[in-house]
């Protein structure tokens, strides 16, 4: 594997139908579970309506997703294709330390844990980091391993776990605020909008750029961790 499969431009149809498996809503990772402080955030009213909501899932597509996720995506990506586990152990160790809350890094490494599983029985080569659990994995840097052996550049790659992730971002707020089915779909169709640019943006992260802080958003995680009634995982 070389790291031409990193700069295609274009999915096989084999690499594409691969794509929408890693990131249909139904991969049993669990993503579904966790709401990233959204339930605090609601119950305190910082997000009531669709407005609220949009602005609060964009802000994180600007400033984790671009410059925190999908930088360290690619670079676990080019570590899978130059098969250099030490380095993709230092892409995960970065992810995890830029996680401000224990209920961010729990939603990465449960979510992480799980897609191990998922991958051993679905025979994809892993690092013996993973295989052997020698401690936390990350699900972003973890999604490097399938993506670059079913062969998915990086830029599809990106695509994908971005939109997994706002779908559940998305779904959670379905419940919670709560919004329609149709509104919804109406944001689901405005946010997508800014993905390409979130991974335009992402490209041009240097690895000593990468991380970033979002205080309303570690905030709104820890308490979550008392909330009195909670509908997601803490």
């Amino acid at each position: 594997m070389t790291t031409d499969v990193l700069s295609q431009s274009a999915l096989t149809t084999p690499g594409l139908l691969r794509l929408l498996q890693l990131s249909s809503v139904s991969l049993p990772v669990g993503g579904f579970a966790f709401s990233q402080g959204l339930e605090y955030a609601v119950e305190k009213g910082w997000v009531s309506n669709m407005a609220q909501t949009r602005h609060w899932i964009a802000t994180q597509l600007h400033e984790t997703q671009a410059l925190i996720d999908l930088p360290v995506l690619n670079g676990a990506m080019q570590a899978v294709a130059a098969t250099d586990e030490a380095r993709w152990g230092e892409w995960n160790d970065l992810i995890l330390a830029s996680r401000e809350t224990r209920e961010l890094r729990l939603t990465d490494t449960a979510m992480g844990e799980a897609l191990v599983r998922l991958l051993k029985n679905l025979d994809v080569s892993l690092p013996a980091y993973a295989r052997e659990a020698q401690g936390d994995v990350s699900f972003v840097a973890m999604y490097a391993w399938p993506a670059v052996q079913w062969q998915i550049p990086y830029a599809s790659a990106a695509s994908g776990l971005t939109w997994a992730w706002l779908e559940n971002q998305v779904a959670a707020a379905t419940k919670l605020v709560p919004l329609g089915q149709t509104q919804a779909q109406q944001l689901l169709s405005d946010l997508q909008t800014l993905i390409p640019a979130t991974i335009a943006t992402s490209e041009t992260v240097a690895e000593a750029e990468i991380g970033g802080s979002l205080p309303a958003l570690a905030i709104a995680s820890a308490k979550h961790e008392t909330q009195y009634t909670r509908l997601f995982r803490s």
